[in-house]
């Protein structure tokens, strides 16, 4: 058999079919033994996979996504478009089982998903989309867990329009191993170093997933995802990624489709992905998303003082923030490992203890942005996004309470 350059897609060849092989040599002059290119089924079948249609049908393939019953499990489904579309406007609505995803009764189960938003679709290629849904009754009412459907209304709000407000979301997660549901790199039943080196760490002894990280950084890319950075977390097996800056209803979207396409990923890896706040109990970081948020006139001279103001409205509506944070955040939010108790709120200039950071560069420029540092990792970014500009913006508390709050966080506005 002749011998041929061994290429990525011929990896998982190597380790199905070891009866039919042949030398490579390269030259780290090492031998490394693979498949013939054209005599694997697994290659052909990645072939396939590859295969761009596009000079044949102007045909593609839409994945329509959309959150289960959870409220943070993602579920899709594909179907043919007659051709490219480059607006959501102009893709058809279309309904699924909702009594298979919690979200219907089995006597009158199907739910219509809207289309809303596109994004390119890095895993088919070519003119393929991606394509971000909510979900409504028949008659057209949201369903309990469409969530996007109240921030839009919050989000098209005159006050809030003016105000453009901005958004960066820290999306951290947790990769598990397949069968145990252990942490990726941890010895199975037991536990790595304690934390220190594993922060940003580079080495096969720090760094664990660094592979799903960057192909999900490249993969949203691709997508059109504003994602902004990726990096490695306190606690080994653990990422992080940022989204935005996302104006509006827009840093939903983009945060939902990121999630999806990295559960693609870490499928393909053979891989669990958690967004679990707390996925380790004792002495390991917790999982957070955290969510930075700016209006015009934060941004603007004489921002500070607004975000002082804006602060004080987040102090006074604590609970509602916490109960629509995500699920288990009690677990995480302890005081301990970079975070305010769940119970306290709190607000510091460069201080991750608490429950708003404010930047040094924000106190030195007087005008910038805050972090909100409360929000699980499994929250839903529609509803803490909407929730942050609600309050901020739109709810007005009274004088008294407005004098109390600011006396007791040491704010003078």
């Amino acid at each position: 058999m002749s011998a041929s350059s061994i290429t990525p897609k011929m990896w998982t060849s190597l380790l199905l079919k070891q009866s039919s092989k042949v030398a490579v040599k390269s030259s780290a002059k090492f031998r490394v033994l693979a498949l013939k290119s054209d005599g694997s089924t697994i290659n052909r079948m990645e072939e396939l996979l590859n295969l761009d249609v596009t000079p044949y049908t102007d045909k593609i393939i839409a994945e329509y996504i959309w959150i289960g019953g959870s409220g943070i499990d993602l579920r899709s489904k594909s179907r043919t478009i007659s051709k490219p579309v480059e607006h959501p406007s102009e893709l058809p609505k279309w309904n699924y089982d909702g009594s298979s995803t919690g979200q219907a009764p089995g006597e009158d189960s199907e739910v219509i998903l809207y289309p809303q938003a596109i994004f390119k679709d890095p895993f088919r290629g070519g003119n393929n989309i991606l394509v971000i849904c909510d979900a409504y009754t028949p008659a057209g009412e949201p369903i309990p867990t469409n969530k996007r459907h109240r921030a839009a209304e919050i989000f098209s709000n005159k006050k809030v329009v003016d105000e453009i407000p901005w958004y960066g979301i820290e999306q951290e997660y947790t990769l598990l191993q397949t069968n145990v549901k252990w942490p990726l790199g941890w010895p199975v039943g037991a536990y790595p170093g304690p934390q220190g080196p594993y922060y940003c760490g580079v080495g096969a002894d720090k760094s664990f997933g660094r592979d799903i990280s960057d192909a999900h950084y490249k993969a949203c890319l691709y997508a059109g995802i504003n994602i902004s950075g990726t990096n490695g977390e306190v606690m080994p097996g653990q990422w992080e990624y940022q989204v935005g800056p996302s104006v509006g209803i827009e840093a939903g979207d983009h945060i939902w489709c990121s999630r999806y396409i990295l559960e693609r990923i870490t499928e393909q890896a053979g891989v669990v992905l958690t967004l679990d706040p707390k996925p380790i109990e004792g002495d390991w970081n917790g999982a957070g998303c955290h969510t930075n948020y700016s209006t015009k006139s934060m941004r603007e001279e004489g921002g500070f003082d607004v975000i002082k103001k804006a602060i004080l409205n987040l102090s006074l509506r604590h609970n509602e923030h916490i109960s629509a944070y995500g699920e288990g955040n009690e677990r995480r939010l302890t005081g301990k490992h970079e975070t305010a108790s769940i119970n306290t709120f709190s607000w510091g200039v460069a201080n991750r203890g608490c429950s708003i950071r404010v930047g040094r560069d924000t106190e030195k420029q007087g005008k910038g942005y805050l972090e909100d540092r409360r929000p699980a990792s499994n929250m839903d970014p529609y509803v803490v996004t909407s929730l942050l500009a609600e309050t901020t913006l739109l709810w007005e508390p009274t004088l008294e309470a407005e004098a109390l709050a600011a006396q007791k966080l040491s704010l003078k506005v």
